[in-house]
């Protein structure tokens, strides 16, 4: 009896420490996208979305109003490749994660800075696809502003 409790507690240990929440790997994938950011990886920055993701940004135009930008996942990875590696620095916290099966969102404040200086802040919302057992981001739009922004 006292070797099944003895097993029992090592199995229950190992997997508390080696297990990966349902939250930890949504965390996960989408950091995915802000380390090959940072490390100006354009496979890493495909890699962390789906075939079919669409990529927005709402901001301001030259006359003021808001307006949502599109974008290209392969035009955006590109563009952040030819950066030096480091000058891309999204700074980020999860604020909310939801998880039903295959489908997940994460709303995540950011502050970006640029060659180390603060460029803009705003909020990630993402919606991501549980496809082939690994998360990818299928819907990112986010805002961009210039003040307000916390260092």
């Amino acid at each position: 009896m006292k070797s099944i409790l003895i097993l029992l507690t090592i199995v229950f240990y190992f997997s508390n420490v080696n297990g990966q929440t349902a939250e930890d790997s949504v965390k996960a994938a989408v950091d995915k996208l802000f380390t090959g950011m940072k490390n100006a990886d354009a496979a890493l920055i495909t890699d962390a979305f789906s075939d079919s993701a669409i990529l927005q940004t709402i901001a301001r135009n030259k006359e003021g109003k808001w307006i949502v930008i599109n974008e290209q996942v392969k035009d955006f990875a590109d563009f952040v490749a030819k950066q030096k590696k480091g000058a891309a620095d999204e700074r980020i916290q999860f604020e909310t994660i939801k998880i039903d099966g295959p489908l997940a969102i994460a709303w995540r404040p950011y502050t970006f800075y640029f060659d180390g200086k603060l460029s803009h802040c705003g909020v990630n919302s993402f919606q991501l696809v549980r496809i082939n057992s690994q998360w990818k981001i299928q819907y990112l739009i986010d805002t961009r502003r210039r003040q307000g922004c916390i260092e």
